[in-house]
């Protein structure tokens, strides 16, 4: 798909989006919601691995370092993705209306203090964004990079934690979760990770024992984030709270039980069992196909964590905006880079 394509998709997701949207307004908010949550992951988690890897080393990091870059280069998107969530904020969040006042989180959850966060949220990520690729250009692009890692990782989690709080668990105030941020940092990075991959496969393959690498990285993100997943919910379940409860069996009942095992199956124990292989780690194909999988299972589940409280199943609306937000995400991406076709490299040292 070039370009133009990408464009158009996205045109046409928004506009389904808009046309479901019109013949049920309520609907909206919720599948723009869900598609935002899962296009920031994209780059969010970009900037996460590239500077853990300014820690860590390794040669995964470059072998992608083009890849995580053009991700990171999507972020801007964010500022006209934010207007509709912030125009229809008051439908989505019980805690904006007036009765709210008598929760017992108040302090924390009201419009001013949001729209506060939220703002710090914006500089953090916007002046961490420019302040990596300002460190790309340099003429040490490894020293400046690892000189803004220590610092940088700090305020990415823990600006990940509190909006991953403020725009999905505050959904329901009374559901609270000491692990969600964590998971929803590991999600990130998986699905960054994911597409990275993805794409270099596709402009230029790494070598076997590198793509073998990444599928070893893969394979530790995938379980980190099912074994966060699975602590949240033996928390709740042995808690046996009905404030807590009531949020998991709202997502296992009827339709939205039947997509959490489809997500079970893509997002975690497919790939888990593939993975296990070194020579599917090895394989081209093999890790496409797997990308591809995480891809879409961490599109689905950001459905599945938004969309329940709203609605009893999926429908246009949700599909057109995830579809839409994607699209122009790709497209985004792709303005990004060369005409040649793949993404800019960085000379780096090995």
């Amino acid at each position: 798909m070039n370009r133009l394509g990408a464009s158009l998709l996205g045109a046409i997701g928004v506009g389904v989006a808009a046309a479901a949207a019109w013949r049920g307004p309520g609907a909206f908010p919720h599948a723009w919601l869900a598609a935002l949550t899962a296009w920031i992951s994209w780059p969010l988690g970009s900037m996460g691995l590239l500077l853990i890897h300014c820690l860590t080393g390794g040669g995964w990091g470059f072998a992608i370092r083009s890849q995580l870059i053009t991700g990171i280069r999507t972020l801007p998107l964010l500022a006209p993705f934010l207007v509709p969530l912030l125009l229809a904020a008051k439908e989505l969040y019980p805690w904006l209306k007036p009765q709210a006042a008598a929760l017992d989180n108040a302090f924390y959850l009201n419009g001013p203090a949001a729209a506060a966060r939220v703002a710090l949220y914006l500089v953090i990520w916007f002046a961490l964004a420019r302040a990596m690729l300002q460190a790309l250009r340099n003429r040490s692009p490894e020293i400046a990079l690892e000189r803004l890692a220590p610092s940088g990782l700090i305020l990415l989690a823990l600006s990940l934690t509190f909006a991953s709080i403020d725009a999905i668990l505050s959904l329901d105030p009374r559901f609270a979760s000491s692990v969600f941020g964590m998971m929803t940092i590991a999600e990130m990075a998986l699905t960054a990770l994911s597409i990275a991959i993805f794409l270099a496969a596709i402009a230029a393959p790494p070598d076997r024992e590198t793509l073998r690498q990444l599928g070893r990285l893969l394979l530790a993100l995938t379980i980190l984030w099912a074994y966060l997943d699975f602590v949240q919910l033996l928390i709740v379940w042995q808690s046996n709270l009905p404030s807590e409860a009531s949020w998991y069996n709202l997502r296992w009942r009827g339709f939205w039980g039947g997509l959490a095992l489809a997500i079970v199956g893509i997002h975690f124990a497919l790939p888990f069992l593939v993975l296990l292989s070194p020579r599917a780690q090895r394989s081209r194909g093999a890790m496409m196909l797997l990308c591809g999988l995480l891809i879409l299972g961490a599109a689905l589940r950001s459905l599945w964590l938004v969309a329940p409280p709203f609605s009893a199943s999926l429908d246009w609306v949700e599909g057109g905006a995830m579809l839409g937000a994607l699209a122009i995400a790709a497209a985004a991406a792709m303005y990004a880079m060369p005409k040649t076709g793949g993404p800019k490299h960085v000379q780096t040292r090995p």
